[in-house]
C-alpha cells in the first residue's frame, strides 16, 4: 500500500457536485489531511493537469483531464465492449432507456448509457452511483451473487426509504433476491426516484458469476408494473444472456 497514492485520490474525490471549487483548508478537512499535505498534494495535482487553482480565489476545481481515468476505463474494459452493440440494438427496438451497471461496493455504478427520448432523469450520466438494494440492475447483481456475498452486501448498505416504493426490510430484500434470481430479472418500481420504472437482468461470466447488469428504465407515468414485465422482461434478459460470457 502507497499511502502517497491513497492520499492522491482521497484529495480527487473531495470533489463533487456540491464541491465544485474548494480552498485549501476545505480540501485537507475532507480528505482526512492536514493542510501542509493538502498544499503538496493540491500542488503536485495541479503541476499533473488534474486540477485547476483560481488565481484570484485560490480555490482549486477539478479539470477536463480527470476525465482521462474513467475514459481509460471505458477503452479498456471488456464488458464494455462487447456490450456496446447490443445496448445500442435494444435502446432503438424499446425506444427506452438503457443501461450498463456495474456493482462497486454497495452502489451499482453506470457506465453506459443509451437515453430515450423520454428522458427520465438529466442528473444520472455515466459514473453516477446508486445504492444496489434499490434499483433494479443492483438487486439483478445481487440475485446471483453468492447467498453470503449478497447478504454481506445489505449488511453493509443504509437501507433506508428513498422513495414511495423502497423495498427496505432485509428480510423483504433477501425473498426479493431469490425472487428475481428464479425469474431472470429484477424490477424496481418507485424504489430510489418517484415515478421510476425499471427493469434488469444480470450479465453472468462462465462460471455464473455477475459482471454487470443490463436494464430498462423508463416511467410509471407511461408504464404500469406489470406492463413493464410483460412488454420488457424477454428484451432486457435476451440482451444480457448474449453479452454474458457463457
Amino acid at each position: 500500500m502507497v499511502a502517497s497514492v491513497e492520499k492522491a485520490f482521497r484529495v480527487l474525490s473531495v470533489f463533487d457536485r456540491h464541491h465544485q471549487a474548494l480552498g485549501l483548508s476545505q480540501i485537507a478537512a475532507a480528505a482526512g489531511l492536514d493542510v501542509s499535505s493538502a498544499q503538496r498534494f493540491t500542488h503536485t495535482l495541479t503541476r499533473l493537469g488534474y486540477l485547476h487553482k483560481n488565481p484570484d480565489t485560490k480555490h482549486f476545481e477539478l479539470t477536463v483531464k480527470s476525465l482521462d481515468l474513467g475514459h481509460h476505463f471505458l477503452r479498456a474494459s471488456r464488458l464494455v465492449d462487447k456490450a456496446m452493440p447490443y445496448l445500442l440494438h435494444l435502446s432503438k427496438e424499446t425506444e427506452e432507456t438503457v443501461n450498463l451497471t456495474m456493482l462497486d461496493g454497495t452502489e451499482i455504478v453506470f457506465v453506459t448509457r443509451f437515453v430515450s427520448r423520454h428522458m427520465l432523469n438529466t442528473d444520472v450520466t455515466i459514473g453516477t452511483r446508486m445504492p444496489a438494494f434499490c434499483t433494479a440492475p443492483g438487486v439483478a447483481i445481487l440475485s446471483r451473487l453468492p447467498e453470503a456475498e449478497a447478504i454481506a452486501v445489505l449488511d453493509k448498505s443504509e437501507l433506508k426509504a428513498y422513495a414511495p416504493g423502497t423495498t427496505s426490510k432485509k428480510s423483504d430484500l433477501i425473498r426479493k433476491l431469490k425472487q428475481s434470481a428464479l425469474q431472470g430479472y429484477a424490477t424496481a418500481f418507485e424504489e430510489f426516484y418517484h415515478s421510476d420504472a425499471s427493469i434488469a437482468a444480470p450479465i453472468l461470466d462462465p462460471k455464473g458469476y455477475p459482471e454487470g447488469a443490463v436494464n430498462i428504465a423508463t416511467s410509471r407515468s407511461r408504464y404500469e408494473p406489470d406492463e413493464v414485465v410483460t412488454k420488457f422482461s424477454s428484451l432486457v434478459m435476451a440482451t444480457a444472456h448474449a453479452i454474458s460470457r457463457t
